[in-house]
């Protein structure tokens, strides 16, 4: 994802709206796992965060590359935040 953000300003509308759905998908994943992990505020957190991203994947796309650039490296610093505490990925998301 990293190398996205890199060449973001060399990608159209359509594609840089997919690295916004892509970023968005990834978040919700890290959402599902720490809220298994019981991380709930980081799991809201990132939740919050993808619903935000996806509702305004368009406006992203559209506007301001700049501002488009930062919104992603918060994305990405949160993923790898969570990446980071918890580096061994969950087989199974029961929560009992």
């Amino acid at each position: 994802m990293e190398e996205k953000i890199k060449i973001i300003e060399n990608l159209s509308i359509e594609e840089r709206e997919e690295v916004f759905v892509d970023i968005a998908r990834v978040l919700e994943g890290t959402a599902r796992e720490a809220f298994v992990e019981g991380e709930r505020r980081f799991a809201v957190l990132s939740a919050n965060m993808a619903e935000a991203i996806r509702i305004n994947a368009d406006e992203l796309a559209r506007d301001d590359v700049r501002n488009a650039t930062r919104v992603l490296q918060q994305a990405t610093a949160m993923i790898s935040r969570f990446n980071a505490v918890h580096p061994y990925r969950m087989t199974s998301h029961s929560v009992h």
